[in-house]
Order: structure tokens, then C-alpha cells, then sequence
């Protein structure tokens, strides 16, 4: 028998022709569903090399094994007079005809369905007949809009970062001033340091039309910063440009940057102005520079809060006409008391006292005039002073988050929650990666009864294992079957100090059962612990085991207990109104008006209820 002949009769042929049927039918559908799905562009040709690869083994194994009745067999092993092989070529035959009837129908559709595109002449048409319009105002930012991403330390020793991002974040500064020009925040643009993502995927990603990344080469006294602007739809280069400079003026230095950018944009976008952007020289001593670009870093991230506060006083020692040090000294010695709990300094005072030197150097420092309105409302419990600092602070620079925050937490003091809402919300407009306004969003939701929007909210930010205003929480998960999630926030809260955080979920698990044995046991946990935390730290577990007199010890952090859903008892007691009127509270309702769920009774007494 020739080979031929055998070939047919082990169905080799009849298998050949039906894999390049189907691998045909097989490539044709991997071209419709590239098409549709998010694939690389070289898909297709995967497939076809794949299928190429695939036909030898494929004719090979037929030639060496046979289906049987009993399965599977070696070809060399079936007994010629019993073997199946012609029954088995017609159900190949059948299966091959399907298919050609399934090509032949696809190709017969292509041909019959029309396409959908447009001729070149109903093109011309429409371009000469459409009248001339301006593009929408809101749809100019989508490309008069770019992203700092932070630039890359290439020094030496690798141990320039600090400096590197905070010349980064002076360039996304300076660029915020330049009229209709959106710019990306820093916390959403820092997010994608070191990323593997393509510039086009990170543009999206902020939703920008240009990316400006670049590198510091810092070496003794000389530096190289080497900075490109990308046109993120294209991925092309604007513009690209090494600076190499002695260290001695680096506000020039940023100026130059800063203004090639904007000559750049001007001639991309038609921007007006050659020298949109002046750079303020904030001092003349390089040291104290490089010393408040570390100590701001660490302040951003509240990082080593002591670290920058050191660092802070070290600068303004070297320059003390340096403005925007004592700014932010101010600032780190305002928030430092919600993150370092084991000293003894009373920092209010070292706050004021620096936010004051800093709006006497600069009577417009927006920073200063915030932390002036953060320690009316926190040491002094003066709100409508602290109101007015702020309404100072945003209008001589509105992008500082910190200042929508910290208007957002006294408005949720006062009980104006929609008011908060609004104050959290552009908070997170100016810089939608800062997760202390997602949380304190997610509470005033929760606080409004709104609690899917809440949790919604609220679960994103735990999703950067961010937890700071997640007490309020507790619950809530707990009441909607997440015991173990309300577990760990617990006892995060407590700084993972081995508090019998147990206790706090068992009463609220039993809210009318006698929980004072548990109270008691968190209570020795607290006398025989040296960690900083205390119970008056958590009015919400009070709240829980209904311990007002332990809330109103301190009304400082009492006052965060005011408005929680849990407090509907606690808003009936003595102790809800002593709070109310040594925060200042009752004060400002008396100037500005009461909340909708608070009404004044007689002439010195007023009740309230839930949000």
C-alpha cells in the first residue's frame, strides 16, 4: 500500500483538512474579539504561529493513534479487520462540512452586511456646511491639563529623594498658577512613582493631556535636571531640556523649568503669555531650602512627624526670614498631636507661635492663616474665628486640601454635615488621592444615613490600608455581618496595642446587656499600658458602653462623638450639652444658626437629634 493510500486510510488527510478548517474559523474569530477586547495588536499573529506550530503534532498523532471503541489505541496495536477507521472518516467528514457551512455563512454575512463608514465626500460636505463654533468650555481642560510625576533620583547615593520630590512638587506648584491650565494633584500624581505603566496609560489614568517626568543629578554643589514634557496622546515630546547648574539660586533654576513648560504649552495650545510664571525666591540660603523640602515631605506623608519638626526648626535657624518654613512648622506642630502620642510638649502653643511668624514675614501665607484657623478651633475652641481664618486662607490659594479638611471636621462639629459634605468633596477635587477626606466623606455620609454611599467611600480607602477615621465604622460592620473587618479596625484604633478590643465588639453585639465587666477589663488594660492611647481617645467605643463622663474628660476629642449614629441617647444627656458649649459650638449656633436637627429652647438651652 503507498503512503498515500494509507495516509487516507488512517484519516491523516481528512484530520489535516479539518484542523486548517477550524484553525481558518479559529482566526477569524480571534480577529473580531481583538476588536472588542483590550488585547495587544499582535494577538493575531500569536494565534496564526500557535495554529502553525500545532499542525504537525496534530497530523502526527492521527498517523500514530486511532479512535476505537474501547478508546485510544496505537495504530500498530488494533487488529486491521476490527479497526473502525472508515466509520470514524465519515463523522470527520460530517464535522469538516459543518464547519465550511459555518465559513461560508460568516463570509456571506461580511459581504451582505454594509459598512458603516463614511465617504470622503459627505466628509467634505459636512466640513464645509458646519458652522464655526468655540469648543465647549468644559471641554478645554481634557488637553490644557498636565501631571507632575515625581522625578527620579539618579545621585550617587541615591539619597536625594526627599529634595527630588520636593523640587517636583515645587514645579506642580508653580504650574497651578498659570491660567486655565489643570494640574493633577501631587498625592495622584506621586501614586505612579516607579510605575511600568506607559506614559498614554498614566495620562488616562489622571485623566491629563501631558506628563512632565524628569531626573535630579545632585553632586556636592552641581545638579542636573534633566525634564521632558510629553503630549500624553501621542506619547510625543513637546519639549526636553537639561539644566546643569551650580547649586546656588535653585529658584532660577525652577523658574527656567517652569516657564519652558509654559512656552512649550503656549505653542501646543495656543496659551497666552511668554512669562506666565514667576518664581518666588523664598530665601537666599540653600541649606535651609534643601532642610524644608525634607521636613515638608515628612509632613505630607506623616512621616517621622518629630523628624520634621526638628528639621523645620533647623531651617528657620538658618533663615529667619523663611516665610514658608515657619508655615510649615506650624503646620507639623498643629496635626502632630493626632499621630505622636508619647511626649509630653504641648505643641498648641508652638503652633500659634510659628503660624504667626510666618504671616508677619507673609501676611498672604495660606498655610499660616489655615493652621491660625485649625488651632482657633482646636485649642481655643473660638469656630467662628476659625472660620474666619479659613475663609482668609482659601481665598488666597484654594488647592490647599489641608484647609478644605480642616473647614470639613469643624463644620461636622457644628452639625452642618451637608455643609461638610461639600467642604470634604472639594478637598478631594483638589487632591482626589488624599485618603483623610475620603474617610471623613465616608463618615458624613454615614452620619446622613446614607450608608452604601458610606461604605462605598469608606472601603476604597482601606483598600491603601488607610484607617485613620475608621473607628467610626466599628458598628456599622459589625451590624452588617463583617465582626472580623470591625475587629482589626478596632483594634488599629488602639495602635495594635493588645487592647481587649473584644470587648468593645461584644457591646455593641449586646447593646442591652450589662457590658460594665468589659469596660472594666478595657480599663485595667489602660491603667497597666504605657502606649498613648487611652479610652477618652475613643468617644465612639464609649458611645458603646454609654460611658458619657469618659467622653466629656476631654471635649476636645469628645466632640467627635457628637453626631455618630450611636449617640442617639448620649445626644439626650447633660454631658452631650457640656461638650456642645465648651467647644465653642453652642456659640456659633448662636451666631451662624442651628443645624436642622438642633433647635434652641427657651433662652439659654436648645436639644438635638440624629443628622
Amino acid at each position: 500500500m503507498s503512503l498515500f493510500e494509507e495516509l487516507k486510510r488512517r484519516n491523516v488527510i481528512r484530520v489535516g483538512v479539518l484542523y486548517l478548517v477550524a484553525a481558518w474559523l479559529l482566526l477569524q474569530l480571534t480577529d473580531v474579539l481583538s476588536s472588542l477586547l483590550p488585547v495587544p495588536e499582535s494577538t493575531g499573529s500569536l494565534v496564526f504561529l500557535l495554529l502553525v506550530l500545532g499542525f504537525f503534532p496534530v497530523v502526527i498523532f492521527a498517523w500514530v493513534f486511532e479512535m476505537t471503541p474501547d478508546g485510544l489505541k496505537r495504530e500498530v496495536d488494533i487488529d486491521r479487520s476490527q479497526s473502525v477507521t472508515p466509520e470514524t472518516g465519515k463523522k470527520i467528514n460530517t464535522v469538516i462540512v459543518v464547519l465550511l457551512v459555518l465559513a461560508i455563512g460568516g463570509m456571506i454575512a461580511d459581504r451582505l452586511v454594509p459598512e458603516t463608514s463614511v465617504d470622503s465626500e459627505t466628509v467634505d460636505a459636512a466640513v464645509v456646511e458646519a458652522p464655526e463654533v468655540s469648543p465647549p468650555a468644559d471641554a478645554l481642560p481634557a488637553d490644557r491639563s498636565i501631571a507632575v510625576l515625581p522625578f527620579a533620583d539618579l545621585s550617587q547615593d541615591q539619597d536625594q529623594q526627599y529634595f527630588t520630590d520636593g523640587l517636583s512638587e515645587e514645579l506642580l506648584n508653580l504650574l497651578m498658577r498659570v491660567d486655565d491650565l489643570e494640574v493633577a494633584s501631587r498625592t495622584s500624581s506621586f501614586a505612579y512613582r516607579g510605575s511600568t505603566l506607559g506614559i498614554p496609560d498614566i495620562a488616562q489614568a489622571l485623566k491629563v493631556g501631558h506628563i512632565l517626568e524628569g531626573s535630579v543629578r545632585k553632586d556636592g554643589n552641581r545638579i542636573r535636571i534633566t525634564a521632558q514634557l510629553i503630549k500624553a496622546g501621542t506619547d510625543r515630546h513637546l519639549w526636553s531640556e537639561n539644566f546643569d547648574r551650580e547649586l546656588t539660586d535653585i529658584f532660577a533654576i525652577q523658574d527656567e523649568i517652569a516657564n519652558a513648560i509654559v512656552n512649550a504649552l503656549t505653542g501646543e495650545l495656543g496659551m497666552a503669555g511668554e512669562k506666565a510664571v514667576t518664581v518666588e525666591v523664598a530665601t537666599e540660603n540653600l541649606d535651609a531650602y534643601e532642610l524644608y523640602l525634607t521636613a515638608r515631605e515628612l509632613f505630607i506623608r506623616r512621616d517621622q512627624l518629630s523628624e520634621s519638626i526638628r528639621l523645620f526648626r533647623k531651617a528657620v535657624e538658618l533663615d529667619p526670614e523663611f516665610a514658608r518654613a515657619w508655615a510649615g512648622l506650624a503646620a507639623v506642630e498643629a496635626i502632630i498631636y493626632d499621630y505622636v502620642f508619647d511626649d509630653d510638649i504641648d505643641h498648641f502653643p508652638l503652633a500659634k507661635e510659628a503660624a504667626e511668624i510666618a504671616i508677619s514675614l507673609d501676611p498672604d501665607s495660606s498655610l499660616a492663616l489655615a493652621v491660625l484657623g485649625s488651632l482657633a478651633s482646636d485649642w481655643e475652641f473660638d469656630l467662628i474665628g476659625a472660620a474666619e481664618y479659613y475663609d482668609a486662607a482659601l481665598e488666597n490659594d484654594p488647592n490647599i486640601a489641608s484647609t478644605w479638611l480642616w473647614l470639613g471636621l469643624d463644620l461636622m462639629t457644628v452639625g452642618y454635615v451637608d455643609e461638610a459634605m461639600a467642604a470634604f468633596q472639594k478637598c478631594m477635587d483638589v487632591d482626589p488621592g488624599y485618603l483623610n477626606c475620603h474617610q471623613h466623606l465616608a463618615r458624613a455620609y454615614l452620619y446622613k444615613g446614607d450608608v452604601a454611599t458610606a461604605h462605598r467611600i469608606h472601603d476604597e480607602s482601606l483598600g491603601y490600608g488607610f484607617y485613620g477615621n475608621s473607628n467610626v465604622f466599628v458598628s456599622e460592620y459589625v451590624r452588617s455581618g463583617h465582626r472580623n473587618l470591625a475587629l482589626l479596625i478596632a483594634d488599629e484604633s488602639f495602635l495594635f496595642a493588645g487592647a481587649p478590643v473584644i470587648e468593645w465588639i461584644r457591646a455593641i453585639e449586646n447593646p442591652d446587656r450589662d457590658n460594665s465587666a468589659g469596660f472594666t477589663r478595657l480599663k485595667d488594660w489602660e491603667s497597666r499600658t504605657d502606649s498613648g492611647k487611652t479610652l477618652a481617645t475613643e468617644p465612639i467605643m464609649l458611645l458603646s458602653f454609654r460611658a458619657y463622663d469618659e467622653i466629656v474628660k476631654d471635649p476636645l476629642i469628645g466632640r467627635n462623638a457628637l453626631w455618630h449614629p450611636d449617640g442617639d441617647e448620649f445626644r439626650t444627656t447633660p454631658q452631650f450639652k457640656t461638650i456642645i458649649r465648651e467647644t465653642g459650638v453652642y456659640e456659633y449656633w448662636q451666631s451662624k444658626g442651628f443645624p436642622p436637627h438642633c433647635k434652641p429652647i427657651g433662652d439659654d438651652d436648645f436639644e438635638c437629634g440624629r443628622p
